[in-house]
């Protein structure tokens, strides 16, 4: 990279939010992907929106790849620099502008961390519910980027569900701003849909406004042990049968449970196939009324227990048991390869059998935990990327159930978007004429390709 560039940048942002040397480039060579590694040519830490534009203008008239990065907690390699050049790091742009509590919408800058947005809001009685498992680490624009989804999916949707404006800065330097405050608006395209999930590679957020919903009034946590998988998975579409749909409904398999219990001491039982964490929120007699039936239901399929949190105490131990279960298992072997293949809920047993038929067939190590209630499963493979025959066993093995997925009426990613990791199974999923389509937008947005390159296509 040419010092006068380097020079150039140096100007729009300060010497000290800007990251040359060589100690410093190393800590942004990864994100949570496992076996990727890029390195920039300089890391940028703008402070203002502003700053952003006019640092996309210098790229664009030199020519040089710019990729966006939040905390670095992405799972497909989204946030890596694929071709060198400028990683715009939005961590310094972390304000909270308004809460808007008459219009219930709450504006943030991108770089904003997502539990944060979480404790600013329900402090006044409010809520927004997308809640994914980095949550106290990732951030609004990474969120926004990716489409998070998180625990309380099933019932509250994700974070497109909530995005009510945007201002993205263009790859030109361009400022777009998209929707806003009012509840209805069809003029024109929907540019926010296409902004959210297009994983940086049409423009970078600076400020998201999100919508806001009152804070349920209580909830109930539920932790339903089985002793066979088909039980788990009947008991969840009899939930959904029964028109209850659950805040949370999450799914751990055998392999997930032994190693949650062994790093958390939660008090999972060890010879059972599965268990449900379940909460359902609301008023609570309707609370209530929905707990009992949940209760009748997983007895009919025999669970071997049942148990209600008796108070929030317990309630934040059962949960741990899914919050923590990447953690457990990344544990167990030096590199975890995490997933999210997604299946129609009524695919669940299927495919979670499948997950482990592969996991045998290829000698591996897979524990399978997820969204349960939206079919979203996380099949995790414990291995150690040093073996190269095991590694080579694992990709196998996740082509076969990226192709199982889709063969269900599925998808290859449910929240973790597509990034390097899964672009070459996208074709798969969205055939030519989607592929042309996604193509001829990213060459409106961006006509020299400078924005998050070699990601998706």
């Amino acid at each position: 990279m040419k010092p006068n560039f380097i020079a150039e940048l140096t100007s729009v942002v300060g010497r000290e939010n800007i990251l040359t040397d060589r100690e410093s480039l190393a800590c942004y060579q990864y994100d949570a992907t496992p076996e990727l590694s890029m390195t920039p040519g300089v890391v940028m830490l703008p402070e203002r929106g502003e700053d952003v534009a006019r640092i996309l203008i210098l790229c664009s008239e030199n020519g040089v790849a710019v990729t966006p990065r939040g905390s670095g907690t992405g799972l497909s390699g989204g946030s890596l620099a694929i071709s060198g050049g400028v990683v715009l790091q939005t961590s310094r742009l972390n304000r909270i502008l308004e809460i808007d509590e008459e219009n219930l919408t709450a504006t943030v800058e991108t770089g904003v961390v997502t539990s944060a947005l979480h404790r600013e809001v329900e402090a006044r009685g409010l809520f927004y519910p997308p809640d994914p498992g980095s949550m106290n680490i990732s951030t609004m624009g990474g969120n926004v980027a990716e489409n998070s989804g998180g625990l309380r999916g099933l019932k509250y949707g994700v974070t497109a569900d909530y995005v009510m404006g945007l201002t993205t800065v263009l790859p030109g330097g361009e400022l777009l701003k998209t929707g806003g405050k009012a509840v209805k608006n069809v003029a024109g395209y929907n540019l926010n849909d296409l902004l959210v999930s297009s994983e940086g590679t049409l423009g970078i957020f600076t400020e998201i406004m999100v919508k806001l919903i009152p804070m349920p009034r209580t909830k109930r946590t539920m932790l339903v042990h089985f002793p066979e998988l088909e039980q788990a998975a009947i008991s969840v579409s009899r939930i959904i049968a029964a028109r209850i749909i659950p805040a949370t409904l999450e799914f751990l398999d055998k392999v997930t449970i032994r190693c949650v219990e062994d790093y958390a001491k939660v008090g999972l039982p060890l010879d059972v196939e599965a268990v449900l964490l379940i909460e359902v929120d609301g008023h609570p007699v309707v609370v209530a009324e929905e707990a009992a039936a949940i209760r009748d239901i997983c007895e009919k399929q025999r669970c071997s227990y049942f148990q209600i949190a008796a108070d929030a105490e317990e309630a934040l131990r059962l949960a741990t048991a899914r919050r923590v279960a990447l953690s457990a298992l990344a544990r167990v072997k030096p590199t975890t390869i995490l997933e999210d293949a997604t299946v129609p809920r009524s695919c669940i047993a299927p495919m979670v059998k499948f997950i482990q038929e592969t996991a045998r067939k290829y000698d591996l190590m897979i524990g399978t935990f997820g969204h349960a209630g939206d079919g979203n499963l996380h099949p995790t493979c414990l291995t150690d990327e040093r073996d190269t025959d095991e590694i080579g066993r694992a990709h196998q093995a996740f082509a076969e159930i990226f192709e199982a997925a889709i063969g269900m009426g599925g998808t290859i990613t449910g929240e973790h978007g597509v990034g390097i990791a899964k672009k070459r199974y996208l074709p798969g999923l969205v055939g030519e004429s989607g592929m042309t389509i996604m193509r001829g937008i990213k060459q409106v947005f961006d006509p020299q390709g400078i924005l998050n390159p070699g990601k998706v296509f």
